[in-house]
């Protein structure tokens, strides 16, 4: 075995997480280095040079088609401590709540940053921006695993929209983003129940939308233009006015992935929506569920600010993400399913 480690062209060291149940493939060591003078520019080198590497340890055999990944990349704001790519089954995202959530004690346990007690904070930039986490930290537990983040600013973008979804009929959506855009819709204009309904009924329907949305709505954002895609589609219980009570929502992003955690981006664009249509105020903390595993994440506005001509905010979400192991993955000459694929 060693000596054909030793003659793979490829061999790459990951510590894999899960975040509410969403896995995160952090790669540790052996990803080769990354051209580009910003963090969108190394997002869009990986994209046309590197992709082998993410249908590698993405897609089976070493993955698997709901897998998510991040790599850890230099950043180009002097402020970050560290810099992040995420991907996934289709391609690279601009943020990922979740995995920024395990990602934060990631950096503390490996080195990347030095831990201070009770809480340590971790400036991460994402393709979106600056992401500040903060990480529960003390002397005896180390890291809990418990962290927050604030959100780079989140707005809607538009609000009761229109689309023509085949096999649906008109439905009304609202477009709003956290980092990354999204369309959301309640279950039962989709004549789904989040908490009954199939999971292959709702990633069927969220999927519809997703395309439909996309043909209907041309995205813009006043940042970058890399920015201006929908990411997927949202679906929730419609409980939206601020409650004590949890709202659950399942995310269906990139090429039909089903999150399993409340989706961290997918929240703050929640949040976003919720007091652009004012059912609820700042620092007014909400529980987000995921319907399939009922894990939670809460999330709140705690500043409004503006980004380009958007009334946006900052949100804060927090959850807990948990070490499940660690892998060295290697290729074998020859062996071309090695190369990833996917079966659904």
């Amino acid at each position: 075995m060693e000596s054909i480690m030793d003659k793979s062209p490829y061999k790459i060291e990951t510590i894999d997480m899960h975040t509410g149940g969403e896995a995160v493939r952090i790669v540790h060591s052996g990803y080769p280095r990354i051209s580009g003078d910003t963090i969108l520019a190394k997002r869009r080198y990986v994209r046309e040079h590197l992709d082998h590497y993410r249908l590698m340890l993405m897609h089976e055999p070493r993955g698997h088609y709901e897998m998510y990944g991040a790599v850890i990349v230099e950043p180009d704001l002097p402020e970050a401590d560290v810099a992040v790519l995420f991907m996934h089954n289709e391609g690279y995202s601009t943020m990922c709540g979740h995995a920024t959530i395990s990602l934060g004690r990631y950096a503390i346990d490996s080195g990347l940053v030095k831990p201070m007690a009770p809480e340590t904070q971790v400036n991460l930039q994402c393709p979106c921006g600056l992401v500040k986490t903060f990480v529960e930290y003390d002397d005896q537990s180390k890291t809990s695993g418990k962290t927050r983040f604030l959100s780079v600013p989140a707005f809607a973008f538009k609000i009761d929209v229109e689309v023509d979804v085949p096999g649906y009929g008109k439905i009304i959506v609202d477009i709003s983003y956290g980092g990354a855009f999204y369309a959301f819709v309640c279950a039962d204009r989709l004549g789904l129940d989040i908490r009954k309904s199939s999971m292959r009924d709702i990633v069927a329907a969220a999927t519809a939308v997703t395309e439909a949305t996309k043909s209907a709505v041309t995205l813009e954002h006043p940042d970058d233009p890399d920015l201006a895609f929908l990411y997927g589609t949202i679906i929730t219980d419609g409980k939206d006015a601020w409650s004590e009570e949890p709202t659950a929502n399942i995310c269906v992003f990139a090429d039909a992935q089903a999150d399993r955690s409340p989706t961290g981006s997918g929240v703050t664009a929640r949040i976003a929506l919720q007091i652009h249509k004012g059912l609820i105020n700042l620092n007014q903390v909400r529980k987000f569920q995921n319907s399939s595993t009922n894990s939670e994440f809460t999330g709140k506005a705690v500043e409004r600010v503006k980004v380009g001509q958007f009334d946006a905010v900052v949100v804060e979400v927090a959850g807990k993400g948990h070490y499940v192991g660690k892998s060295t993955f290697f290729s074998e000459e020859g062996d071309d399913l090695g190369k990833g694929f996917l079966v659904r």
